[in-house]
């Protein structure tokens, strides 16, 4: 009713109106007399309806943002529907951050303009409060099962040591092992606790220095304040002033596991997100 009236006024004849609006005449003055009778008054001061009466001005002017809020309501749900409008948080460990999303988020904002993505970095502990707090939808860390989450595992990468490429380990690491890190300064993170080796826990508890931020970690590294332990993918490619040096001795490998709430409380352009961290090819993704 409101979009037939609007016509009218606009165009000043119930032919043009009816053009306009794709339908006959005298649908279009039928639709138009039931509007005034819900009003309880006349909206025009003839026939014609060619001029509006005072009460149609106003009605017109209220009709007018009216129906420009409905239809960019529609517009915003059915963009929403189809994952080109949205907004999603992400949630995600800084190698992650670093390496894995880049080139996922540049194929995803290309193919989904609309969208708005909040990315954070933080270490596990803090990812897994976000989600289940509610402060993301899509969590990228080493988490273990979550009650009324989904987990799927993205990737694994091996763990090393990381130390200055001037360091002494450096040299001839293909020769050495846990025990070779008995003497030097060694400096703890949060990813130490995934490491299981017997052989490795003197190491871990005898670190005087602990450090959960990567960046901060990877700085002390290369002041020389110690050497630390962390995943392949958090040191690099040209970063030359550091080294990694796979473990020799040890088989342990990081997981990241992508966790996110089941596919039916997720918005369409969560769901889209996910779908592309999925069907990314991250079997060598230093390369």
């Amino acid at each position: 009713m409101l979009r037939c009236f609007r016509a009218v006024a606009e165009q000043g004849s119930l032919a043009d109106a009816a053009e306009i609006l794709g339908r006959t005449p005298s649908a279009v003055s039928m639709m138009l007399r039931q509007f005034e009778d819900h009003v309880g008054a006349p909206l025009f001061e003839s026939t014609r309806k060619s001029r509006l009466t005072p009460l149609g001005e106003l009605i017109h002017a209220e009709a007018r943002r009216e129906l420009v809020h409905f239809d960019r309501t529609v517009a915003a749900i059915t963009g929403m529907a189809r994952a080109e409008l949205g907004h999603v948080r992400l949630a995600v460990t800084p190698s992650v951050a670093q390496v894995i999303m880049p080139p996922i988020l540049r194929d995803y904002m290309a193919k989904h303009p609309g969208v708005n993505v909040d990315l954070r970095d933080g270490d596990s502990a803090t990812i897994q409060r976000d989600l289940t707090a509610e402060r993301a939808d899509i969590a990228l860390a080493t988490l273990g099962p979550i009650p009324g989450f989904t987990r799927h595992l993205i990737l694994t990468d091996r763990f090393g040591v990381v130390c200055r490429a001037d360091h002494p380990l450096a040299r001839d690491w293909s020769d050495l092992g846990w025990t070779d890190l008995a003497d030097v300064d060694f400096i703890a993170n949060g990813l130490c606790d995934h490491i299981r080796d017997e052989s490795f826990t003197p190491i871990r508890n005898g670190a005087r220095l602990n450090v959960a931020n990567t960046a901060s970690l990877l700085s002390l590294v290369r002041a020389g304040v110690g050497v630390t332990l962390l995943p392949e993918l958090a040191v690099q490619p040209g970063q030359d002033d550091l080294c990694f040096l796979p473990l020799i001795d040890s088989s342990a490998r990081r997981e990241i596991w992508m966790l996110t709430p089941p596919d039916e409380m997720m918005t369409p352009a969560a769901r889209a997100l996910v779908s592309a961290i999925r069907s990314a090819d991250l079997r060598d993704p230093q390369s």
